[in-house]
């Protein structure tokens, strides 16, 4: 605390990319703690995530197919 007075409180400014401020909130909680390319990898993702594509939406709907493959199969136990 100040002691010339209340300090004012600072607020994050939005991800130019993202346009997110929670998305910048994170990253540079991460970044405070020396974390440089964990934050640059996960802006990155999650970046690509909003967008529709990247590896963890490939995943998802790989794994989404598998499902759908097993289901079709089951009636063969």
């Amino acid at each position: 605390m100040s002691r010339r007075g209340a300090a004012e409180e600072k607020r994050a400014k939005s991800d130019p990319i993202s346009r997110n401020r929670l998305v910048n909130m994170l990253v540079n909680r991460i970044l405070k703690h020396g974390k440089k390319s964990l934050a640059f990898k996960l802006s990155s993702e999650l970046v690509d995530a909003a967008k529709g594509s990247g590896d963890a939406i490939r995943k998802k709907e790989e794994t989404h197919r598998m499902a759908e493959a097993n289901r079709a199969f089951a009636h063969f136990r």
